[in-house]
């Protein structure tokens, strides 16, 4: 079993699960990572949700019988206002939240169609490495660092 890396909040990214974790339902969750160029989008959590205020990629929750592709492409409708183009899992990843066991399905996305419209409230940022947002929401650490260890091997291979 990998240890796990603490997070933030008590909250626990982890590639695989413990003991205790297996008897928990495990929630899946279709997450955008929307690209344009270096930079990437961010957005809060709105007031009434778990970690209100906190910057995170955007996304949801699976629905029954959703693929996370199709889930990401409703998601990202509802809530920025875009409609996105294909959509693959680029890296997964299981994150114990003190409320949920949540498995996180991140989908780097290039392509989309339509204006950035903030429909739940929250608000947006274009970064980039190092974030200067914060407080970030746990489950999105360690997408931040693939993302700059993507960028380090694309560094050293243009040298």
């Amino acid at each position: 079993m990998t240890q796990g890396l603490l997070v933030a909040d008590g909250a626990l990214a982890r590639d695989d699960l413990s003991a205790g974790q297996a008897d928990r339902a495990v929630v899946d969750v279709a997450v955008g990572v929307l690209m344009q160029g270096e930079e990437f989008l961010l957005t809060s959590r709105p007031e009434g949700k778990v970690y209100a205020g906190y910057w995170e990629f955007p996304g949801g929750k699976l629905e029954a019988g959703e693929s996370v592709e199709q889930a990401l492409r409703r998601e990202l409708q509802e809530e920025l206002g875009i409609t996105i183009g294909p959509a693959q899992v680029w890296k997964t990843q299981m994150v114990d939240y003190p409320h949920a066991l949540v498995r996180l399905h991140f989908c780097k996305v290039w392509d989309w169609q339509g204006e950035l419209q903030m429909r739940e409230a929250q608000s947006h940022a274009w970064q980039n490495l190092p974030v200067a947002v914060v407080p970030v929401l746990p489950g999105t650490v360690p997408v931040l660092g693939w993302l700059a260890e993507e960028r380090r091997f694309s560094g050293a291979a243009h040298r």
